[in-house]
C-alpha cells in the first residue's frame, strides 16, 4: 500500500519524528503545485508535517509556526509557503497577504487552520486531517 492510500485509511504516529517521517513520504507524491490544508487541533502536529515536508525537499531554513507573521517562505527543491490562518477572520485579509505573488512553481503551500479560509481553498486542494489518538499517538488521514 503506498503513501496516499495508507493516508486514505489513516495512519497512527507515535512520534514527532514519526510524523515528520509519514510527512517525507508523502512529499514525493504531492503534485507539482498543490495547496495543502492541514486541520487540527493547538497541539495535534501540523507544524511537525510541515517540518517533515520541507525536510524532503533539502529546505535548510528551521520551520516553525508563523503564527505572528502569518505567512513564511522556505526555498529548496521546491518553494514551501507556510500560512498560518488563525488569525485571519476575513476575505480582504487574505487578499492583502498576496499570496499568488509568492507562488513559483514547484511549490507548496500548506495552510494551518484552513477553516479560516473555506471559501477561499480550491476543490483541488488536499486537505489532511491531524488529531489526537491519545496522550502520546495522533491520528493522520487524507480527507
Amino acid at each position: 500500500m503506498n503513501i496516499l492510500e495508507r493516508l486514505k485509511a489513516g495512519i497512527i504516529s507515535t512520534s514527532d519524528t514519526e510524523t515528520e517521517a509519514i510527512a517525507k513520504t508523502l512529499a514525493s507524491q504531492i503534485p507539482e503545485d498543490l495547496t495543502l490544508a492541514l486541520y487540527g487541533e493547538l497541539g495535534a502536529g501540523k507544524t511537525t508535517f510541515i517540518r517533515g515536508l520541507a525536510s524532503a525537499w533539502k529546505i535548510n531554513k528551521p520551520v516553525t509556526s508563523p503564527t505572528y507573521n502569518i505567512l513564511a517562505i522556505y526555498r529548496g527543491d521546491r518553494t514551501l509557503l507556510h500560512l498560518d490562518a488563525f488569525r485571519l477572520e476575513s476575505q480582504s485579509e487574505i487578499e492583502e497577504l498576496m499570496i499568488d505573488e509568492f507562488l513559483s512553481s514547484p511549490y507548496c503551500l500548506a495552510i494551518e487552520w484552513p477553516e479560516n479560509l473555506e471559501n477561499w481553498l480550491s476543490d483541488a486542494c488536499w486537505k489532511l486531517k491531524l488529531e489526537f489518538y491519545d496522550k502520546t499517538k495522533r491520528f493522520i488521514k487524507i480527507l
